[in-house]
């Protein structure tokens, strides 16, 4: 189900990102700026999500450093991929986890 607005335990669900690394990337990339709510919650939106998994795949698996995933992030490096979609993200790892069930069956 789409929603607006995400809290922090959901966006690290989604992305697999740890809440404490997101509070660590939001001081390092001001791209990563979620909104928060009267309580100070922090409320992701789907452009937040996109901004997670992009920075996800520049320094985890990428290997690249936080100043490099800056570079890159800003528009300025070698790596222009466009991040894939959150909707199909989430469909493909649900595929990914009907297919490790299937595989266990066997």
């Amino acid at each position: 189900m789409k929603k607006l607005y995400y809290s922090i335990g959901e966006a690290g669900k989604i992305t697999g990102v740890k809440s404490h690394v997101l509070r660590y990337w939001e001081t390092l990339f001001p791209e990563l700026n979620p909104t928060k709510n009267k309580a100070g919650k922090r409320l992701y939106t789907e452009k937040d999500i996109e901004v997670i998994i992009r920075l996800k795949d520049l320094i985890r698996d990428k290997k690249y450093s936080t100043a490099g995933a800056k570079k890159e992030i800003k528009g300025s490096g070698p790596d222009h991929d466009a991040p894939i979609p959150v909707h199909i993200q989430r469909e493909l790892k649900e595929i990914r986890l009907f297919l490790n069930s299937l595989l266990e069956k066997i």
